[in-house]
C-alpha cells in the first residue's frame, strides 16, 4: 500500500503545479479524516488501532479520492467522501480484504451523485486563469467558500479569454452536443496540441508511478493492459467511423482519470478479479464502459461508475476463469 502511495506522487506534483496548493489541502484532509474514521472503527470493534492504520489500505483510499476531486471542493466533501469510504464501504463490510467495492471510487460516487455542482467545479490550469491564486487564497476557499477579496470558485474560474472553463472531456462533450466538431471544440484554449492543458502531464505522471509499480511487480499487468487497450480499441474504431466527433486514441488515453485508473484504482487487490485470464477480462470491460459512458454517457469521465459495476462482476468473472485443477480433466 505504501510503494502504491510512492507512485502516485509524479502524478501527485503534476497536479500540484497544474492546480495548484488546493491538491494539497484535499489531501492532508483526506488523510486525517481516513485515519480518524479508521482509529475510531478499530476502538468500537475492540481491534488494534495501530495495524490496521500501519498497513496503509486507509491512507491510499484517502490519497486516491483526494486526487479525484477538484482542489477547490468545499472541506466537507473531501471528509465526508473519506468518512464512507472507510467506514461503510470498508469497515461495514468487515475491514481490509472483505470490501466488495473499491473504498475510493464508492466515495467519489457518493460525492459526485449527491453534490454535482462541488465535484464538477475543476479550476483552469494555472496558466490559463485571469488572476493566480495564492496557498493562503486557496485555503480559504476550501475552507469559506471565498478568497480574502470575496472571489467565489466561479469566479476564479474564469480563464484568460474571458470564458468560465470545463475540462477537456466535458468541453468536448459539450461542444459536439452542440454540434461543432472536434476540430473546432479544441481551438478552446484549454486545449493544447491536442490533449488537454495540463491534464495530459497528470496521466503522463501517473502512467510513469504505474509502469514503477510493474516493474517493481506491486500489481500485475493484465488490468492496466486490459483497460487501456479497450479504450484504445474503441476511441480508434469511433475515430475510423466518426472523426468529425471522435477525438481520438491519444486524447481518450491522456485525459480524465485514465491512468489513474488503470494503473491504480482498478488494479485493487480485494476489489479486482484475481485470476490473469480473469483480470484481462475485468480491465477489458472496464475500459469499454469508460469509452461508451464518455462517448454516450451523461458523463464527461467514467472511471468511478466502471470500475464499481465490475466490481460486482468480480466472483461471475472469477467463477467461469478459474484455471483447470493439475491432473483434472474438461467437466463433461
Amino acid at each position: 500500500m505504501q510503494t502504491v502511495i510512492l507512485a502516485c506522487i509524479p502524478g501527485l506534483i503534476a497536479q500540484l503545479y497544474f492546480f495548484g496548493t488546493g491538491v494539497i489541502i484535499q489531501l492532508v484532509l483526506a488523510l486525517l479524516t481516513a485515519s480518524i474514521s479508521e482509529a475510531i472503527i478499530m476502538l468500537i470493534r475492540k481491534r488494534p488501532v495501530w495495524p490496521a492504520l500501519s498497513d496503509g489500505s486507509a491512507w491510499l483510499t484517502a490519497v486516491l479520492l483526494a486526487l479525484s476531486i477538484p482542489p477547490l471542493a468545499p472541506w466537507w466533501v473531501i471528509v465526508i467522501g473519506s468518512f464512507f469510504a472507510i467506514v461503510i464501504v470498508k469497515q461495514l463490510y468487515g475491514g481490509l480484504g472483505f470490501n466488495l467495492f473499491n473504498p475510493a471510487m464508492a466515495a467519489y460516487v457518493l460525492l459526485l451523485i449527491s453534490f454535482p455542482v462541488q465535484m464538477t467545479t475543476w479550476m483552469p490550469v494555472s496558466d490559463l486563469l485571469a488572476n493566480p491564486i495564492s496557498f493562503s487564497q486557496q485555503l480559504s476557499v476550501v475552507f469559506n467558500g471565498f478568497t480574502s477579496g470575496g472571489f467565489s470558485v466561479d469566479q476564479l474560474r474564469v480563464g484568460v479569454d474571458g470564458v468560465t472553463m470545463a475540462t477537456p472531456l466535458d468541453t468536448i462533450k459539450t461542444d459536439i452536443a452542440h454540434g461543432l466538431t472536434v476540430t473546432e471544440s479544441m481551438q478552446a484554449a484549454i486545449f493544447n496540441s491536442w490533449l488537454g492543458q495540463g491534464w495530459g502531464w497528470i496521466n503522463l505522471g501517473f502512467l510513469l508511478g504505474g509502469l514503477y509499480l510493474l516493474k517493481a511487480k506491486v500489481i500485475n499487468w493484465h488490468i492496466p493492459v486490459g483497460v487501456l487497450a479497450s479504450i484504445a480499441v474503441c476511441s480508434a474504431i469511433g475515430y475510423i467511423a466518426a472523426p468529425g466527433t471522435e477525438p481520438g486514441v491519444v486524447f481518450h488515453l491522456f485525459s480524465g482519470a485514465t491512468m489513474l485508473g488503470a494503473f491504480f484504482i482498478a488494479t485493487d487487490p480485494v476489489s479486482a478479479a484475481t485470476t490473469n485470464r480473469g483480470r484481462l477480462i475485468y480491465g477489458a470491460l472496464i475500459g469499454l464502459l469508460v469509452y461508451l459512458i464518455r462517448t454516450f454517457g451523461g458523463y464527461p469521465d467514467a472511471m468511478a461508475f466502471a470500475v464499481l459495476l465490475l466490481n460486482m462482476a468480480v466472483p461471475l468473472i472469477d467463477y467461469y476463469t478459474q484455471p483447470r485443477t493439475y491432473g483434472h480433466g474438461v467437466n463433461k
